[in-house]
């Protein structure tokens, strides 16, 4: 095992600096190749997770906004949407955030959507309790209406 590949198992901090300044010296033999692809590898993994688990929530809300506030039970008659409203708007702006930083998660958007809906639809499901045959089994929403901080589908709350 090399010094940097033992660094990397005890100082992970120390590790990434060591390895930062043989690539500004361009001392690419000298770097710990494994370990900077594994980092890499799971840099990537992380953000594509961050963006399911933000597209997740944010369809389930729009979900729940369009489904379950058209048919409100008694207890929901004096619902806004507040609550809704400002998770839709946080995740909307944490997934633009996202985007921002990691632009190469744009391309791979549409793929997102298509694997976070179906645990959004069972999400929304469970939480509602509305039956999942009310759920589309597409998602409804373009990239665009997903994104668009004017979007709420269905009848706006008043």
């Amino acid at each position: 095992m090399t010094d940097l590949a033992t660094l990397y198992q005890t100082d992970y901090s120390a590790w990434a600096k060591r390895n930062a300044e043989l690539l500004r010296a361009r001392r690419f033999d000298a770097l710990d190749i494994e370990h900077l692809l594994e980092e890499l590898s799971d840099m990537s993994k992380s953000d594509r997770r961050e963006l399911h688990s933000r597209l997740l929530v944010l369809s389930a809300h729009l979900l729940k906004w369009e489904f379950q506030y058209q048919n409100p039970a008694e207890r929901w008659r004096e619902f806004d949407g507040r609550s809704w409203r400002s998770t839709i708007i946080q995740q909307r702006e944490q997934i633009a955030d996202l985007l921002i930083e990691s632009p190469g998660l744009k391309a791979q958007f549409e793929e997102a959507i298509a694997g976070a809906y179906p645990a959004a639809i069972r999400l929304t499901h469970k939480e509602t309790r509305l039956p999942l045959a009310t759920f589309p089994t597409l998602c409804p929403y373009t990239v665009g209406q997903l994104l668009e901080d004017d979007f709420f589908p269905g009848v706006p709350p008043p």
